[in-house]
């Protein structure tokens, strides 16, 4: 493992709370395998950032110890970690040029001027930014700004490199190019990754797993496949993506999956996660594309009928929020509606889903 957090805790003292502490971040176990780039996600005030700078060496851990290539370096100041960081502020020298700028680190080292030249280049080049190596920081967009601070930190060769929410000061279509960048130069170089970020679209784009957080604890780690399509508990389903909820009894197992009682009909989920008992409670999840619309004189089998309430066409999709007596609208997304069509508001419609595409999930909220 290139990184290694043993039951890792971070308690910060608090004087205006009762407790006079604050717990950031609460025995977060977690293995990074050599190459792999891994998400730290959640909420502002998860714990995702503290537990960066634990593996940084910019927060000591209270309890627990942090392994970096099989190394504990709990004592171990940040510029004696084998570890480079990219900021959320670039951090990137004013004075100097983009070739100064990316070559800093190897001067720092101490290392032969030829040999900063040539691996400056050869960085710069991989990077894009051979045309701009004369160019001063305030002659940079935004983008190119975020790829002198990537350079920077990659010309060192760490063996970890770790990412605080640095696409957070893009605008929205640059944050989409820059995704693809780094995870492009991150796989070109194989370096282990630690990426900080609350952007669930973010995450999915760049991961090779995705650490789930919130409350300073680890709520899932999984795939982007399965923290998204298999999630762990209700907090990870709500907070990956939308998602509708649907309260079940009389839930009872087979190969195919859960089945169980919803308002008197019997539907059938094709996986599940936490502690369901036969004959118990449950709550089957559902995502909005994977909800089947017809008109309410449909024939195809359903277990829910309703009224639009609200149809947002977008080109692409059409986003549906459906009136069915429930607590909360019913969410459906409909694709290429030049083919299927679309609903009005005010039609009636039934739902229904494929089993695969449901996930059961304990009934309480979280763990």
């Amino acid at each position: 493992m290139s990184v290694r957090l043993d039951k890792v805790s971070k308690v910060f003292l608090d004087p205006s709370r009762p407790e006079g502490s604050v717990t950031a971040v609460d025995r977060v176990d977690l293995e990074v395998r050599e190459g792999e780039f891994v998400t730290l996600l959640g909420p502002s005030g998860c714990g995702k950032t503290t537990t960066l700078r634990i593996i940084s060496g910019f927060e000591a851990p209270t309890r627990g110890d942090v392994f970096i290539s099989g190394e504990r370096v709990n004592d171990q100041p940040p510029n004696k970690r084998d570890t480079s960081m990219v900021f959320q502020s670039y951090a990137i020298f004013p004075h100097m040029s983009v070739e100064q700028n990316v070559g800093f680190g190897l001067e720092l080292k101490g290392r032969p001027k030829a040999e900063v030249r040539e691996e400056t280049a050869r960085i710069m080049n991989v990077m894009g930014l051979t045309a701009l190596a004369k160019r001063r920081p305030d002659q940079l967009s935004g983008g190119q700004q975020q790829r002198v601070a990537l350079a920077r930190a990659v010309i060192n060769k760490p063996s970890v490199l770790l990412f605080d929410e640095p696409l957070s000061n893009l605008d929205a279509k640059l944050r989409d190019q820059m995704r693809l960048e780094i995870r492009r130069i991150q796989q070109s170089f194989g370096i282990t990754s630690i990426y900080v970020t609350h952007d669930q679209i973010e995450a999915m784009t760049v991961s090779d797993r995705i650490v789930v957080m919130e409350g300073g604890r680890v709520m899932q780690i999984g795939t982007p496949f399965e923290v998204y399509s298999r999630p762990a508990n209700r907090f990870v389903a709500d907070f990956i993506g939308r998602v509708n909820f649907f309260p079940v009894t009389d839930a009872s197992f087979s190969e195919e999956g859960l089945d169980a009682d919803y308002r008197g009909v019997r539907i059938r989920a094709g996986s599940r996660n936490g502690d369901i008992r036969e004959g118990g409670a449950a709550v089957v999840a559902v995502r909005p594309e994977s909800l089947r619309l017809e008109p309410e004189s449909g024939s195809a089998a359903r277990f829910l009928r309703g009224r639009i309430d609200k149809a947002v066409y977008l080109g692409a999709v059409v986003e549906y929020e459906i009136d069915a007596g429930l607590d909360r609208p019913v969410m459906a997304v409909s694709h290429d509606p030049v083919v299927a069509g679309f609903f009005r508001v005010g039609d009636g419609v039934s739902l229904s889903f494929p089993p695969a595409a449901a996930h059961a999930l304990a009934p309480e909220a979280v763990p």
